[in-house]
């Protein structure tokens, strides 16, 4: 599938209209580009930036990010990270992001640190 085809199937699962599928596909590709692009022709920051659009065009209340930027070089690691603040302020979707990566965790508004699974500061 192309990269548009993917950002499009979750709301083809839900029975969006076809109209408005096509609206909000077009408004998630404006943020992350190469519509017609296959996954193989996709860097690794170009392929997190299409799941990023396929998670929000449904326009959720929530994104679970478990190292978003895990696999990616610094430079597109910092714009995986500027993307998802941004879209969740934009849109006032809940991001709850999981990472050892204080870079990442700078972007979070607020912070709950763990150690062997108890909690050992928040804020």
């Amino acid at each position: 599938m192309t990269a548009a085809e993917n950002i499009e199937l979750p709301l083809q699962l839900i029975g969006v209209a076809e109209d408005e599928r096509a609206a909000r596909v077009a408004a998630a590709l404006d943020r992350v580009g190469r519509a017609a692009a296959l996954p193989g022709q996709l860097s690794g920051g170009e392929q997190q930036r299409v799941a990023i659009a396929r998670a929000l065009v449904h326009r959720p209340r929530l994104i679970l990010a478990d190292e978003p930027t895990g696999n990616l070089d610094s430079a597109n690691g910092a714009n995986i990270l500027a993307l998802l603040r941004e879209l969740s302020d934009e849109t006032g979707t809940a991001l709850v992001l999981v990472t050892h990566s204080e870079e990442a965790a700078a972007i979070c508004h607020r912070r709950i640190h763990l150690r062997d699974g108890r909690v050992v500061t928040a804020g």
